[in-house]
């Protein structure tokens, strides 16, 4: 018998956790399940109606409390409806309603932890992290066991995967270029992240060092991808930029869904967690760094802390101006050649140990743990 499985989250706008749900709920589908989403919606409602995945719009955004209530009476609704067999949580405001659910209606409950939350204000005690709970990361797992003392035994770790088809060295860069006045002769970077302010520190640094840098690089252009609270601040610092060097070496396009074109140009990029792993899956040299931390240029030797970290570099250095400037510089400085082998070494690392096929092996094991319960 089918296993009827529902998966909740806030939205479904642009984010690493509302992809990793995506490629989740399609990758599950294929193996057989029949699988829920809810969610408040957003962009990627698309994608889940194309692979002809249901979901439905719950109010999973915020902790208004008539929102709470009114996402109480609808998910029992949709859990009993839908006749679920087991319940998959990936944030933190649908866990706790679906928490106090699970007691109630006894249903198999599953978490993931895409992050480290703040335990202040109380916030700790309204935290449910199901039955068993997925990190995403080595590090997150360790703190769920120091923060929230849930038993080493109960927690799985897995990867954010990556598809690996969508992504890759074969994606077409022409719509990109012409769209961004790119030609093959610039030495393109490209950034990809959310810009909120607790996201946009490499984005600032990076616009802040492009002058000094264009003095050292030739045909130097920088690429800055996505939105948030901090995208207006960040434009005005680009164009400040800009006006220094004379020409539009800097260009912010906003949120976008086809990340796979935007990072296509790019001759090297910078960015973490999953933005980092698409960049790597399409064989680009990769800095990673962000508001967390910096592991610099991704070679062998910087896997094991890329991996530790969930490449987002939580207990790492301080990204600063200065590495961003010697790190660019260096790598700019670099045989072709070299470029190529780094990139291959990228996409090597993507296919062995971030695919969807892996994160999905790895949610499995939680399920058979919950469901044999």
């Amino acid at each position: 018998m089918a296993c009827n499985v529902l998966l909740s989250l806030m939205k479904l706008d642009i984010g690493g956790a509302e992809t990793h749900v995506v490629e989740l709920a399609k990758e599950l589908k294929k193996r057989g399940y029949n699988v829920v989403v809810t969610s408040n919606g957003g962009v990627y409602e698309r994608e889940l109606n194309a692979a002809g995945i249901k979901h439905y719009m719950v109010p999973l955004q915020n902790k208004n409390p008539r929102n709470v209530y009114k996402a109480w009476n609808l998910l029992k609704k949709i859990i009993q409806v839908e006749k679920i067999d087991l319940v998959h949580s990936h944030a933190r405001i649908p866990s706790f309603i679906l928490g106090k659910l699970q007691k109630k209606l006894h249903f198999p409950f599953v978490t993931t932890a895409h992050w480290v939350f703040t335990t202040k204000y109380g916030l700790k005690y309204i935290t449910d992290w199901g039955q068993r709970t997925i990190a995403v990361s080595e590090d997150i797992k360790k703190y769920l066991m120091v923060n929230y003392k849930i038993p080493e035994d109960h927690i799985f770790v897995t990867i954010n995967g990556i598809d690996t088809e969508k992504f890759s060295p074969a994606v077409d860069a022409g719509d990109a270029m012409r769209e961004l006045h790119l030609r093959p002769k610039d030495n393109t970077i490209v950034y990809v992240s959310r810009l909120d302010a607790s996201r946009s520190l490499v984005a600032r640094q990076l616009v802040a060092v492009l002058p000094q840098l264009d003095k050292l690089i030739e045909n130097l252009k920088l690429v800055i991808v996505g939105g948030g609270d901090d995208f207006d601040a960040v434009r005005a610092l680009a164009e400040e930029a800009n006006q220094k060097m004379g020409r539009e070496a800097i260009v912010l396009t906003g949120p976008r869904m086809d990340i796979n074109k935007l990072i296509a140009p790019a001759k090297l990029f910078v960015g973490v967690s999953r933005a980092a792993l698409e960049a790597m899956a399409e064989e680009k040299p990769t800095i990673i760094a962000g508001n967390e931390g910096y592991i610099g240029l991704f070679t062998p030797d910087k896997l094991e802390p890329a991996i530790a970290t969930n490449f987002c570099c939580r207990g790492c250095v301080p990204s600063t101006e200065e590495l961003l400037v010697q790190e660019i510089s260096n790598f700019f400085g670099m045989w072709d050649e070299e470029h190529a082998e780094l990139g291959k070494y990228g996409r090597k690392v993507i296919l062995k140990k971030y695919s969807v096929a892996k994160m999905t092996d790895d949610t499995e094991k939680a399920y058979k743990a919950v469901l044999q319960k």
